[in-house]
């Protein structure tokens, strides 16, 4: 049987990076679409839904950020990885990137062979099946098979991330896990992210699952151990 290669959207105004950045996915068994501008990379992507986007920040038109949002936005996208690579590369970049969904986010100049490591990493991260049992704790309810979230009957996009940490939470409700405990369990390969983008990661879900993302009633910080997902009594 032939194996599909898997097709990755790539946003990049620099032709240069484009062919350097298509050279080395396709090496390593890629489909790569390459677009200078975002603006029709959605609605593109809709038709033709990608296994991961790649998107630098600042190209003209819609830019990186805004596509992210787009996507993020998007019933039919809102689970497909995104990698934010960009000359911005500052530690409130990196937030920001994470606070919109992005799943990495890889800094300019870059080298080839850490860029499809790095894609590598995040599409490996989305490998493992999950567990196929739907779960539900008060108003929150998760149903892995078809990747969806309900909240007070309302259905919530979330980032393959956000809901596997969901997930995971929900499933071992009542625990307090490390941030190092998280990133081993969720993450898988650590090589390339964080603690911090735990952090973010528990921000996003607050806001999509706490009627207060400020005060949170279901997703707890233990002071000094982690985050604990906590029953309502």
């Amino acid at each position: 049987m032939v194996r599909v290669k898997p097709t990755i959207y790539v946003v990049e105004d620099d032709p240069d990076i484009s062919r350097l950045v298509r050279h080395h996915l396709e090496g390593a068994s890629f489909n790569v679409r390459l677009y200078s501008t975002g603006n029709l990379v959605v609605a593109d992507a809709e038709r033709q839904r990608p296994a991961l986007f790649l998107l630098d920040i600042m190209v003209p038109g819609k830019d990186g950020l805004e596509l992210c949002r787009q996507i993020r936005q998007s019933v039919s996208l809102a689970s497909v990885p995104v990698i934010f690579l960009t000359a911005k590369s500052g530690e409130a970049d990196r937030v920001l990137g994470l606070e919109l969904g992005a799943d990495d986010y890889i800094p300019k100049p870059f080298s080839p062979r850490e860029l499809v490591a790095r894609v590598k990493a995040v599409l490996r991260r989305f490998e493992r099946p999950l567990p196929p049992v739907p779960t539900k704790i008060d108003e929150i309810h998760i149903d892995p098979g078809a990747m969806t979230l309900m909240v007070r009957g309302k259905q919530v996009p979330t980032t393959a991330t956000e809901f596997r940490l969901l997930d995971y939470f929900m499933r071992h409700a009542g625990r307090v896990f490390t941030r190092d405990q998280l990133l081993d369990s969720v993450w898988r390969d650590t090589a390339y992210v964080t603690p911090r983008s735990v952090d973010v990661y528990v921000r996003r879900i607050r806001e999509k699952i706490e009627p207060d993302p400020e005060n949170p009633r279901y997703l707890k910080t233990v002071r000094g151990a982690g985050y604990r997902f906590e029953v309502a009594r």
